[in-house]
């Protein structure tokens, strides 16, 4: 077990150091800044994560519990660019303030998960590690099927780098919540140990997927239909005489195309 798990441990590194290399290589950093600053913090994380953990003995649960709030915070930050990426098309037309509210609209998302997060019977700092993780990976599931399933309204396909991105997050976070919630009934060594690993190969299956998607073109980013422009306008309060500009721009941009 221990040598499979080195495998796994070895093959992510590759896959993780892989994707970043494709994020630059390919420039998707210029307009996923902070998703690709979360590949290097999570390559860095798990480049060190083995040697801490031997040196440290008892002491570093203190220390995963850091990482695993660095960790939730970057996933905030992720899911926010991603969702500002998915407005693209109408990004010239919102108010400077459209990206902070999304933030708090994620802030106050994870706000009404926490409770239901909570876990019991285990000691406090291990507790507070799985409640941080469960809201984690619960807020990545959500966004990962909203986005998912507003897709065809949000003129997304599976080729569009944002949905890409959020279907890794997604696949590795419902493994990930599965585990973590047998995890706490009581699961025995060998059942933590084999969880464990199947959380690993999500992840790793998660980071070939990015490694197959990224290597191909992106996909031209679809115009938003004028029906769904004006009422994600009007949702940020934009005036009806620019979402009437705005629709008749992209009625305009189709008819020279065609």
């Amino acid at each position: 077990m221990e040598h499979l798990s080195f495998i796994l441990w070895l093959l992510g590194i590759l896959a993780e150091l892989t994707v970043v290399l494709l994020l630059i290589v390919r420039g998707l950093w210029h307009s996923l800044r902070l998703f690709s600053l979360y590949c290097v913090w999570d390559l860095l994380n798990n480049c060190l994560v083995l040697p801490l953990a031997e040196h440290l003995g008892n002491g570093y649960r203190e220390v995963y519990l850091a990482i695993v709030v660095i960790d939730t915070v970057f996933v905030f930050a992720v899911l926010t660019e991603l969702t500002w990426s998915v407005l693209r098309p109408i990004q010239a037309y919102l108010p400077r303030r459209a990206y902070l509210f999304i933030a708090l609209l994620l802030a106050l998302a994870g706000v009404l998960l926490w409770p239901l997060t909570a876990v019991g019977g285990v000691a406090k700092t291990f507790a507070l590690i799985i409640h941080v993780q469960q809201l984690s990976s619960l807020l990545r599931i959500l966004f990962f099927v909203g986005l998912a399933a507003c897709s065809n309204l949000l003129s997304l396909s599976w080729r569009d780098r944002e949905l890409q991105v959020a279907t890794g997050l997604g696949f590795y976070s419902i493994v990930s919540f599965a585990a973590m919630l047998v995890h706490t009934h009581n699961s025995n060594i060998l059942q933590y140990s084999t969880l464990n690993e199947f959380v690993v190969a999500s992840y790793l299956g998660s980071l070939l997927y990015w490694v197959y998607s990224f290597a191909q073109k992106e996909a031209e980013r679809r115009e938003f239909t004028p029906q769904m422009q004006g009422v994600l306008l009007a949702m940020a309060g934009v005036a009806r005489e620019q979402r009437l500009a705005l629709a008749q721009a992209a009625l305009e941009r189709r008819q020279s195309k065609a």
